[in-house]
Formats: C-alpha cells, sequence, structure tokens
C-alpha cells in the first residue's frame, strides 16, 4: 500500500509521524533516535534509504539548490502556529493524492498552498 518511505528530522511535528504511520507508512523520526543531527547527514541518509525528508528546517532548501547535495525528496513544511492543527491531515492527504511525484521533488507545504518542483527542475 504505502510504498513512500519518509525521515522527518528533529522539527518535523510529530503529529504529522504519527499521521503517517497510523496510514501505514514507514517514517523514521530522528527526535527518537538521536539529538541535534546534522543537516547534511540527514539529507545523505534519506538519499541512501530512498526516503523523502521531512522538515521545518529552511537549510535543507539551500543543500537541494545550492550545495546540489542528493536527495531522495524534500517536504519543507511552513506551517505558522495558528494553523498547525490542520497540519496532519493536510500531510497525510499530499502524500495519498499525489504519492510518487514526491519522491525525488522538492515540496513546499503552507496553509492553503502546496508548491511541488520535480527532480529535473531541483537539478
Amino acid at each position: 500500500m504505502a510504498s513512500l518511505r519518509f525521515l522527518a528530522d528533529e522539527s518535523c511535528d510529530f503529529g504529522v509521524v504519527r499521521s503517517l504511520r497510523d496510514a501505514g507508512y514507514d517514517v523514521i523520526a530522528v527526535a527518537e533516535l538521536m539529538q541535534r543531527s546534522v543537516d547534511r547527514d540527514l539529507i545523505q541518509q534519506a538519499s541512501t534509504e530512498q526516503r523523502v525528508l521531512l522538515t521545518e528546517d529552511k537549510d535543507f532548501g539551500w543543500l537541494v539548490y545550492v550545495s546540489h547535495e542528493e536527495s531522495a525528496g524534500v517536504i519543507l513544511i511552513r506551517y505558522p502556529g495558528h494553523a498547525r492543527a490542520t497540519l496532519p491531515h493536510t500531510l497525510l492527504q499530499l502524500v495519498q493524492t499525489e504519492g510518487e511525484k514526491l519522491s525525488g521533488a522538492f515540496v513546499v507545504v503552507g496553509p492553503g498552498q502546496i508548491r511541488i518542483t520535480p527532480r529535473a527542475s531541483v537539478r
């Protein structure tokens, strides 16, 4: 059923992790394994394991676009505090409707907006 796999960095809202896991997705949450991870190491781990990285850290945009780090995909979450209640549902819906389009893409998700930049456009 759920072929996409995810790596959620420490900044990712844990409600997103729970929502995806409850729907049957394989999600590794860095917060459960370590503290103070290194961004470059995480994006490399995600790429090696073919996991889409879930983050709220804008530095991953720099790593993908400027440093040209290999990426299995990044979902950058840009949700302000007042809209966070809808975040887990929005992310789950995104994964279920867009599926494999997320693999290798750079995705920015905010309240009422989703921008998917395919792999070819990222390089």
